[in-house]
């Protein structure tokens, strides 16, 4: 199984492809996940890519593994990643969608 990009091959990549600093990508980076931690609670939107939203989990009965005794688990709330559907389509088809139809601005040639 391959192992996925790391921040610094992330921050390379984009520095590469938009013309800007390893140190300003890096920047606009941080100010994106900083934003969407503040905008989460209602719900925070990568267009093309997904959205980060907030979903309320029922209380439920569990099993402890180790003894099998029954326990309860409470109600929660939990942060998930909704897939939007342009990603879904890009990996199992195995290609990216075009710039244009997801949304995402294009690079200046």
């Amino acid at each position: 199984m391959a192992k996925g990009m790391t921040k610094s091959q992330i921050a390379d990549r984009l520095a590469e492809k938009t013309g800007l600093t390893k140190k300003q990508v890096n920047h606009l980076l941080g100010e994106l996940v900083a934003l969407a931690y503040e905008e989460a609670h209602n719900g925070f939107p990568l267009p093309g890519l997904g959205k980060l939203v907030v979903v309320d989990r029922a209380a439920r009965m569990g099993r402890n593994p180790a003894t099998g005794e029954p326990i309860q688990i409470p109600a929660k709330r939990v942060l998930k990643f909704r897939i939007a559907k342009e990603a879904k389509t890009a990996v199992v088809v195995g290609g990216a969608p075009n710039a244009e139809s997801s949304g995402a601005p294009q690079a200046e040639s």
